[in-house]
């Protein structure tokens, strides 16, 4: 009965026009004539949430793209389409299918629909009580905290919807709130998301692959640095850290298997779940495919190369983030260091959070906040435990910011390779203080952009606005209220 009315929620809350703004509008009725009558359904409309998330294999890739594929250690493969090479060297137009946001607005009007009409419940069924709804908010109110993060960093200035689309009647019309304006709600909505939340749900898949406590916490902290706000990161590392729930794993030949070929691992804080009937589609994007492969400084720069002594690599290298020989982006597709899953196999979580992840921005916060010598601390300790080669040490001084931040963001490039971070990584640190380290994002370009285009792409980056992707011209089209980053105009 708990699966039958899942699905029927999922189908109801699918059946969406296609033509509407923001892809959000169902049909009259039928979310809040049909549903919010017991506990289940609340919680089946949670589940409904991560079922989207799984079943739109777009999802995951999506992040990917936003991620890695104006970064330096992505390049597009032999049968990327023209709308990833276009992506990949700065030409983008607001033409571009991979500008469509509506897949990210589509589960923003999920969590928006649990958030508004699951309170509703507790006069209906006398067996939901306060802590529990309270549980099921946190859940909504944090993964769109997380989406409304994303579209953030990825288009800067968009519309902030945080009441449910429920009927044709409603406005769709709506501006675009700023990027500061939305961070801040997404403080907001993860402070009070904190407030509610579940640390434990009794079971370890649970535990991973839905919203706790330390998944609101790392989304904070992370949120926290793009505010410049050092304190409050530091802060929400430490809520994770001093739990005493995750651990890096020492280095074995089963390290990589454990993390990523199996997930659900002491370092992992919030993924999801895919499934063997949920497959992924990385073994397509990744392998058959190849519309994706790692960039030439992936392979040789990030990881390094002992030409003295092979043996000596760091093992989040060869057969764990890369194949080296065929620059294959191995991290989703390996089963194990030997192995690679299958099509019908292909299982392996998207990582949203790690806790390798909340110790590097423990150590932004802290660098930032000119204790550079506990930054280098935990640097050094992730380095160690993960056997990175001497080749890629560096030696910053304990005040020297810049070099400290330029360790954190190597060390990052390889820790979370091709996990969707590594532009936003550099945008981050390089907008800081009137975009004080621009040349951080040009040095990115020029690392993997073609000899031809080289100068074209310098010449556009040095517009902070190219920084952000267009709207999408659909979107323009249908909602006037909509203004192009001045960029694209």
């Amino acid at each position: 009965m708990k699966i039958k009315t899942i699905l029927i929620l999922v189908i109801a809350l699918s059946t969406i026009s296609c033509n509407d703004y923001l892809d959000l509008r169902p049909p009259n009725g039928t979310v809040r004539q049909e549903f919010w009558k017991t506990k289940e359904d609340v919680q089946a409309a949670v589940i409904g949430i991560y079922s989207e998330m799984v079943s739109n294999q777009d999802f995951a890739e999506r992040l990917f793209i936003y991620g890695e594929l104006r970064g330096d250690m992505v390049i597009p493969g032999q049968n990327a389409s023209d709308n990833q090479i276009f992506l990949n060297t700065t030409n983008i137009l607001s033409t571009n299918a991979l500008t469509d946001w509506g897949m990210f607005y589509r589960i923003i009007n999920f969590c928006n629909t649990v958030i508004d009409l699951a309170p509703q419940v507790l006069e209906e069924d006398p067996t939901l009580d306060e802590e529990e709804l309270e549980g099921y908010l946190s859940e909504a109110l944090a993964i769109r905290a997380y989406l409304y993060f994303t579209l953030a960093k990825t288009f800067k200035d968009v519309p902030l919807k945080l009441d449910a689309t429920l009927n044709d009647n409603d406005n769709f019309q709506i501006p675009t709130s700023s990027q500061e304006e939305v961070f801040l709600q997404v403080i907001e909505d993860l402070n009070q998301a904190e407030e509610y939340s579940i640390s434990d749900y009794g079971n370890l898949a649970e535990n991973k692959g839905r919203i706790t406590t330390y998944a609101i916490n790392a989304m904070q902290a992370d949120a926290y640095l793009w505010l410049n706000d050092f304190t409050n990161a530091l802060d929400a590392t430490n809520k994770v850290i001093e739990s005493g729930n995750f651990e890096l794993i020492p280095a074995s030949n089963s390290w990589f298997g454990t993390v990523f070929g199996e997930g659900n691992s002491s370092e992992s804080i919030f993924e999801l779940q895919f499934s063997d009937e949920n497959l992924n589609s990385f073994i397509n994007v990744f392998l058959q495919r190849a519309e994706y492969r790692a960039s030439s400084r992936a392979v040789t720069e990030v990881f390094g190369i002992d030409r003295q002594n092979p043996e000596n690599q760091d093992i989040r290298g060869e057969r764990a983030s890369i194949v080296a020989s065929g620059a294959e982006i191995y991290k989703f597709i390996g089963l194990n260091s030997e192995q690679r899953k299958t099509t019908t196999t292909s299982n392996t979580h998207w990582f949203f959070y790690r806790y390798s992840e909340v110790l590097l921005m423990k150590a932004e916060a802290l660098n930032e906040l000119n204790r550079g010598e506990e930054a280098i601390a935990i640097v050094e300790e992730i380095r160690e435990i993960r056997e990175a080669i001497e080749i890629t040490e560096l030696n910053p001084a304990a005040n020297d910011k810049t070099s400290i931040s330029d360790y954190i963001l190597a060390e990052r490039s390889r820790e979370l390779a091709f996990e969707g971070k590594r532009w936003f990584d550099v945008l981050r640190v390089a907008r800081r203080d009137n975009y004080a380290r621009l040349d951080l994002i040009l040095s990115m370009a020029l690392s993997s952009a073609p000899p031809n285009q080289q100068q074209s792409i310098l010449n556009k980056l040095q517009d902070p606005n190219s920084h952000y992707l267009p709207i999408n011209q659909n979107e323009l089209y249908t909602n006037k209220q909509l203004v192009q980053n001045p960029f694209y105009n």
